[in-house]
């Protein structure tokens, strides 16, 4: 999952890399639009499953922040651990 979660941090920096105008070119395209869709899809994971972030025990703005980041990866454990007790 580590490497998941390193996989989608990676693709966030080369996505600002290009937004930044740092990296040109189609590729530097591709990935800020595959970068833009993938923190769609988590935000409308964040919402569907809400009920599993608020139960994080930190900050609930920390929580929202994982979940848009990292999407299911952050989502799942914490349904499972709710799933538990």
């Amino acid at each position: 999952m580590r490497a998941l979660k390193l996989a989608c941090l990676a693709l966030y920096g080369l996505a600002l890399a290009a937004l930044a105008g740092i990296w040109t070119g189609t590729g530097a395209v591709a990935v800020r639009d595959l970068a833009l869709v993938i923190l769609a899809a988590h935000a409308v994971e964040t919402g569907v499953a809400f009920r599993f972030v608020r139960r994080y025990r930190g900050a609930l703005a920390l929580s929202v922040l994982l979940a848009l980041l990292f999407g299911l990866l952050h989502i799942v454990p914490l349904a499972r651990q709710s799933a538990r007790t």
